[in-house]
């Protein structure tokens, strides 16, 4: 552990438990110093200075929200100049895809609730209308490019043509949309049951600015599969209402381009990992009647 020994204070930590959960290249640290405040510690290449600052950055432009999130503590370089440190508060809990299906099916509902609220806190921060880039052309070549790769790739599920005539037809859906400061990974995975019953956020290091409905594509991913009364709670509490079709319209957009695109994606992981983004695919393709429909069948009653 030498790389640490540059952080201030770090001589005072007594408890030091590297972290494996999740997909990020950081590496992830659960700290206790010797008055047993809790930290995490995210270990970064010096190379991504300048995204990590800004993720940092966005942290402490969240943490004014209030709710119950990791709170920036420090921002730094370690390890001879080889590596940047972030250290922010523990988010004490359990993790909620872990433990969600110990609950009833309306408790897990007003879970998502909460959830969904607290996503729509975090869009509510204004975002700078001189960005420095054309989203939607941007946005527009990533969906092109990656449903190529998975076009040529090895891996084709039966049924994917009708998901990607889709994603063709309706492409123009993302043009002039209102841009927000999103998350980047805001499912059950990154979210914590805290003691008091409330949601907690966690793993900010996905954050980028982009379409709010972007931001739903992992209910159907991930949420969708641990707990269907939670995934439909996340969009009741967004928005507070019924959902307007135009929201459906841009959300199976970016289930049927993602859906594909994260069998790819998920090749470096290993087969595992692929096989488990298959079936995620193959649940999306069927929940979306091969994309015939924009509503998911699992959000119609089952409460």
């Amino acid at each position: 552990m030498d790389k640490i020994t540059e952080i201030p204070n770090c001589e005072n930590w007594q408890r030091i438990e590297r972290i494996n959960k999740g997909w990020s290249d950081d590496v992830k640290y659960h700290v206790i110093d010797k008055d047993g405040n809790e930290l995490l510690l995210r270990l970064s290449d010096i190379s991504k200075f300048d995204n990590k600052q800004a993720e940092y950055n966005f942290i402490k432009l969240i943490n004014k929200l209030g709710f119950s999130m990791s709170e920036a503590v420090d921002f730094g370089v370690c390890n001879g100049g080889k590596s940047t440190y972030m250290l922010l508060s523990w988010v004490d809990g359990k993790s909620l895809d872990e433990c969600i299906s110990s609950f009833p099916i309306m408790e897990q509902y007003e879970l998502g609730i909460k959830a969904g609220r607290i996503l729509k806190q975090i869009h509510s921060i204004p975002v700078n209308d001189n960005l420095p880039f054309h989203w939607e052309t941007k946005m527009k070549n990533k969906i092109v490019s990656r449903i190529n790769d998975y076009k040529t790739s090895d891996y084709r599920v039966k049924g994917d043509e009708t998901a990607i005539l889709y994603v063709r037809e309706n492409i123009k859906l993302i043009d002039n949309v209102k841009k927000v400061y999103q998350h980047g990974d805001f499912h059950m995975g990154n979210l914590v049951l805290t003691d008091d019953k409330n949601v907690g956020v966690i793993d900010f290091n996905r954050w980028d600015i982009g379409d709010f409905v972007e931001e739903f594509y992992k209910t159907q991913s991930f949420d969708r599969e641990s707990s269907i009364p939670f995934a439909r709670g996340k969009i009741d509490g967004y928005f507070d209402n019924i959902p307007p079709l135009e929201f459906w319209e841009r959300h199976a957009l970016y289930v049927a381009y993602s859906s594909l695109f994260s069998i790819i994606w998920s090749i470096p992981f290993g087969k595992s990992d692929v096989e488990s983004m298959i079936t995620r695919c193959q649940m999306a393709l069927n929940d979306y009647d091969n994309f015939n429909i924009i509503i998911p069948r699992w959000y119609k009653n089952i409460l």
